[in-house]
């Protein structure tokens, strides 16, 4: 795997892991494995209405998943479920077929290099998921 796909900003969004941890009173929670490699999310987020008011993350994986996570847990915040669907979709279309993003998704680009790896895509991918399914379920 080339250096490109662990390049500075992941490193950066992994070490930072915005919204690390847990929410006392979420709307939501979830918890998702990746079986193929170990990675592990439980994710809970809070909701403001129609908003994401917060989002947090208990992350135990690999480098390119603990970004994933982090960059959720900086941009999530403020966004509609809708929206962040939309990212997801976004990111998926992005690592599957090298599709362009769009001006609102820009921040996802920083995965682009994963796209040449699909054995990566779930890690990628892990934290997004956890959302979604957040957002659908009841706290655990």
């Amino acid at each position: 795997m080339t250096s490109s796909v662990y390049q500075q900003a992941i490193k950066e969004l992994a070490q930072a892991a915005h919204g690390s941890g847990r929410l006392d009173h979420p709307d939501g929670a979830a918890r998702l494995d990746n079986p193929l490699c170990g990675d592990r999310v439980d994710l809970t987020v809070s909701l403001a209405g129609e908003v994401i008011a917060a989002v947090a993350h208990e992350t135990r994986a690999c480098l390119l998943c603990r970004a994933a996570a982090s960059l959720l847990g900086l941009t999530a915040p403020g966004r509609s479920p809708s929206e962040m669907r939309a990212a997801t979709a976004a990111l998926e279309a992005m690592l599957n077929s090298a599709a362009v993003l769009s001006p609102e998704w820009q921040a996802l680009a920083v995965f682009a290099p994963v796209a040449a790896y699909p054995s990566r895509h779930g890690c990628v991918l892990l934290p997004f998921q956890a959302l979604q399914a957040a957002l659908q379920g009841k706290p655990q």
